[in-house]
């Protein structure tokens, strides 16, 4: 795969994963039963997918070990971000796990045993001086926000892992496991927590079709996607691409619920130097690789 396709591929799933804010708002399940489904019917379509394209599920123990791990980190990501949007809106979620780049660039080098680059690290402040202008100027949605930065750190770190899994591992495979155990951890929380209840399977129409949406389209096959493409492209180009997912979302948002998603000039400014960071990264990576060809 080329890094233009790969790019190409990248930016049509985080086109897919724009609707993900809309559906988990109109979705009347808490953000842990969301999750619960999401990633139930994911691990399904996953398994439906490997077993009709024969392909192999065998993983060792140390396989497993890892996809665990991943898999709950990523459960525990998609809980802050839907809970983020239950007790804030969807422009607030939106714009502040942005931040995953930052959080990328200080924790990838780790992760992936690499040396830092100056270039994520200017971009990295970029994207703090954006929060906290957010953070000022919308005060009232501190809780909101606290939840997005824990979904953005739990992204960096689960992606992060995803770009050294996929060197060496099929994506098909890390995306089941890690979406079976994604979904075994929130039973063990939703049960112990006294939440996993009837009511939580008493689904009416509209819920059941959007969440095989998000279940199916938006996780399964997009998350599968978008593992994949990381044979090719960094951790921090992934995270800055998929910073174009909140521009796709609140462009739905304030189409869909109009002045219900109308945040400040203040707000907007900092989700502009937030997402301005994706196009000084490409201009860059662009730069370089024309330096390195003469």
């Amino acid at each position: 795969m080329t890094r233009t396709r790969a790019l190409a591929i990248l930016h049509l799933t985080v086109f897919i994963w724009g609707f993900t804010g809309i559906l988990g708002n109109e979705i009347s399940l808490s953000a842990d039963q969301l999750v619960w489904w999401r990633t139930m019917v994911a691990a399904v379509a996953m398994a439906a997918w490997a077993l009709v394209s024969k392909k192999s599920m065998r993983a060792s123990g140390r396989e497993i070990l890892a996809y665990a791990g991943v898999g709950v980190l990523t459960a525990a990501h998609w809980m802050c971000f839907f809970g983020s949007i239950k007790v804030s809106n969807v422009s607030t979620a939106l714009a502040v796990v942005s931040t995953t780049s930052f959080f990328v660039a200080l924790v990838a080098p780790f992760i992936r045993r690499s040396k830092f680059e100056w270039i994520e690290l200017l971009l990295g402040v970029i994207v703090v001086v954006g929060l906290v202008i957010i953070f000022n100027f919308e005060p009232d949605k501190t809780w909101g926000i606290i939840l997005s930065l824990s979904a953005a750190l739990l992204a960096a770190i689960f992606s992060s892992l995803n770009s050294v899994l996929v060197k060496t591992y099929p994506p098909t495979r890390i995306a089941f496991y890690e979406m079976f155990f994604g979904m075994c951890a929130v039973s063990i929380y939703l049960i112990f927590t006294g939440r996993m209840s009837a009511e939580m399977f008493a689904l009416d129409s509209k819920d059941v079709v959007l969440i095989l949406i998000l279940g199916i389209v938006a996780t399964a096959f997009a998350y599968i996607v978008s593992i994949d493409v990381m044979k090719v492209l960094s951790p921090f180009t992934c995270a800055l691409t998929i910073n174009l997912e909140p521009l796709y979302t609140i462009v739905f948002a304030l189409w869909m619920y109009g002045e219900r998603e109308h945040m400040s000039p203040q707000f907007y400014l900092g989700s502009v130097l937030i997402l301005s960071t994706l196009f000084i990264e490409a201009f860059y990576r662009k730069k370089k690789a024309a330096q390195l060809v003469s």
